[in-house]
């Protein structure tokens, strides 16, 4: 981002092209800027440096307009002009119009590098948080869909083909813990993203008494990245892990779509979607299509080629700052936005599912008992080999078998008669409180440096 010659000397499609999509996307970050600046001001305004750069007070006054430009954007009246390029140049214009010279001294020791890798950082941070108490809703929503069906049977089945009895509480939570699971790709994330580049300025630092864990402090990260040309290097790094780990997510959400789609099917019924979430054909009067499960089967995809696309643009780069790592930004604000737009939808129709007790017992075949069958003989003392053949070649002999009486014959931890529900509800709720613990730290350092 920085610029060797003046703006006025480039040639004007150049400069709209290297410019590309940031004073759309900035608009996300404006905030972030603000609080990034209060906090590199305030260490300014505290180095050990004679006469000072910007003195205590002055650095009072820039953090109160800062203040202002950040409840601006807020309120979405936040703009940057053409001219401003950036978020960056947006706030420090902004200051300087209100503060004259003082507005102009706020750059001093850092980078539009760092700035930027500030920034994402901070607004990470917060829709990492966001995303994962979202994905807590909808794992809690299958949760309760289970509970509410209790042990009612549905068919379990591999390559999906019928295999063995199962119930609707297993399905649901089953799902449920997969999602939960995803949780630990989020935390790796939001480690990442809570680490402290500012300071490390084009990636070498300053010949200035910097004091970068003073920042650190003020911005609420965890630590500072120590090294300098490795906290620029970072860039790109840090939104493609945001990405694998959004990817994953997205791909354990795609296949709790597939099987809705497949069992809300008139020929399985075993569950019927909201009739609000599907939309109907041009021609076909009768059709009530599961559109918003199909979307995300491909919003899925989407996320996955966001994650090639960082990785893809990562892996023959240079050590430095290159300007490929602009293009980051869009990559990652594009996949949170679709995951946490996903996360959000699938809620309302998990909510709103209902299920067929009837369609779910008539589904069962003999040879779904195959398996239980042959485990009661050989608890009578055939052994397992005999007992495997001699159901397998007398299937009609099974006919009589109760999908109800097969689902509670198994009780151990996690089969059908076997979970608890205490197991999801702790999970969810130990998540909840970390997330809330995690926010309400993040918006008090925003509060104590934004007045």
């Amino acid at each position: 981002m920085e610029k060797t010659i003046t703006d006025n000397q480039v040639d004007k499609d150049i400069l709209s092209y290297t410019v590309g999509d940031d004073p759309i996307l900035d608009l996300a970050l404006a905030v972030w800027d603000c609080m990034g600046t209060a906090a590199h001001v305030t260490m300014l305004s505290e180095m050990k440096i004679s006469p000072p750069i910007v003195t205590k007070e002055e650095a009072e006054k820039v953090k109160t307009e800062l203040g202002k430009i950040a409840r601006c954007a807020e309120q979405g009246e936040f703009t940057i002009r053409e001219d401003d390029q950036d978020v960056h140049m947006a706030v420090e214009r902004m200051l300087t119009e209100k503060l004259g010279d003082l507005g102009k001294k706020i750059h001093t020791g850092r980078s539009r590098n760092d700035q930027v890798a500030v920034d994402v950082r901070l607004h990470m941070k917060e829709a990492i948080l966001r995303t994962a108490a979202e994905t807590v809703t909808l794992a809690s929503a299958l949760s309760s869909f289970g509970q509410k069906a209790g042990n009612i049977p549905l068919v379990g089945r591999t390559h999906l083909q019928p295999a063995m009895p199962s119930s609707i509480e297993m399905w649901s939570t089953g799902h449920a813990e997969m999602i939960l699971d995803q949780l630990e790709n989020l935390e790796a994330a939001y480690r990442l993203a809570d680490l402290n580049p500012l300071g490390s300025a084009a990636g070498y630092g300053v010949p200035l008494p910097l004091d970068r864990e003073r920042t650190t402090a003020l911005l609420g990260f965890s630590r500072t990245i120590h090294n300098c040309f490795g906290a620029s290097m970072a860039r790109g790094e840090c939104e493609a892990a945001l990405l694998s780990a959004l990817a994953q997510l997205m791909a354990v959400l795609s296949r709790l779509a597939e099987d809705l789609i497949i069992f809300s099917m008139p020929e399985f019924a075993y569950f019927k979607l909201p009739r609000e979430y599907c939309t109907g054909s041009s021609i076909m009067p009768q059709k009530f299509n599961p559109d918003v499960l199909e979307l995300v089967r491909s919003k899925a995809a989407q996320v996955l080629g966001l994650q090639t696309a960082a990785l893809s643009l990562l892996h023959a780069m240079p050590g430095g700052y290159n300007r490929d790592l602009q293009d980051c930004k869009l990559l990652y604000m594009k996949g949170l936005d679709i995951t946490r737009t996903t996360l959000r939808i699938l809620a309302k129709v998990v909510e709103g599912l209902t299920f067929d007790s009837s369609r779910c017992r008539e589904a069962f075949t003999p040879g779904v008992f195959a398996t239980d069958v042959a485990l009661r003989k050989v608890a009578e003392g055939t052994p397992w080999r005999d007992a495997y053949h001699d159901v397998r070649d007398n299937l009609e002999q099974l006919r009589d078998e109760n999908p109800d009486s097969a689902v509670a014959a198994k009780t151990h931890e996690g089969t059908t008669g076997g979970i608890n529900q205490e197991v999801y509800r702790e999970r969810a709720n130990a998540a909840l409180e970390k997330i809330k613990a995690r926010l309400e730290a993040l918006l008090k350092a925003k509060e104590a440096l934004l007045k």
